[in-house]
């Protein structure tokens, strides 16, 4: 079983975009990320990669420690919750959501990528947007290593999307210079990534453990495997719709 003729977009969603830069889990932002996908599931089938685990605990529970095990606790307590607030907001759009749970070691495995591939090609099929979370609770890449930016380039590669979309805080990358002289300006359209690395200052979001450094590495992924990327950003009210009519900013990374 393959792919429909709708595009497919792999689209990842930050801590940052997901409580729209606040301590909680913002039921608007999943709201109008429901309504975009609605308005465009007849052209497009998405899957999305979205973290939001860990900020989505600390509405229920406040737990001692900053040790990564206190952190794959709270994940495991947000999980859940993090998709119930997925389910019943995307079910008012009449969307049809399913949780898949992956670690980095299920992409270095043939027989888990056939499984992964398989199981998401037939939920797309009976029109079920399938919402990616790393397997925190066994795994720590995204809490040691960045906000899900790698998992989601590995996906979009696994699932052969046609756009992986990255929902960031930014109008995308800015030029150095521009950051420099507080007057940030966006870099449209770049096929070259070390070009790009050039520009990069490494800040880092404020829920997010990624920032500009994990995308980079990300788009390199994506990059390899034929996948054009574009870092959009996620808290525009219409941030999905905007990129693909390309009436926004962003940066888009073309294929080399």
């Amino acid at each position: 079983m393959g792919k429909s003729d709708k595009k497919r977009i792999l689209l990842k969603i930050g801590s940052n975009v997901l409580t729209e830069e606040s301590n909680s889990i913002s039921k608007n932002k999943i709201r109008n990320i429901a309504r975009q996908i609605s308005t465009l599931k007849d052209k497009f089938e998405f899957v999305i990669v979205s973290s939001g685990a860990i900020a989505a605990a600390k509405e229920l529970v406040t737990l001692e420690g900053k040790d990564v095990t206190v952190k794959q606790a709270l994940a495991s307590i947000g999980q859940p919750y993090l998709m119930h607030i997925y389910q019943e907001i995307f079910k008012e759009m009449g969307l049809l959501t399913s949780q898949c749970l992956l670690s980095y070691s299920d992409f270095e495995k043939e027989q888990s990528k056939e499984n992964i591939v398989n199981t998401i090609n037939v939920l797309i099929e009976n029109n079920y947007i399938p919402i990616i979370n790393e397997n925190d609770t066994v795994a720590t890449d995204e809490i040691k290593f960045g906000d899900n930016d790698k998992l989601g380039a590995l996906t979009a590669s696994l699932l052969n999307a046609d756009v992986f979309i990255i929902a960031s805080n930014t109008n995308g990358i800015y030029t150095k210079a521009s950051i420099q002289q507080n007057n940030p300006e966006t870099i449209k359209e770049v096929s070259d990534i070390q070009s790009l690395e050039k520009e990069i200052e490494n800040f880092k979001s404020t829920h997010g453990t990624g920032g500009m450094v994990t995308k980079i590495e990300a788009v390199t992924i994506t990059q390899k495997a034929g996948i054009e990327t574009w870092i959009v950003n996620g808290l525009a009210d219409n941030f999905i719709t905007d990129a693909i009519s390309n009436t926004s900013d962003f940066t888009k990374i073309i294929i080399a």
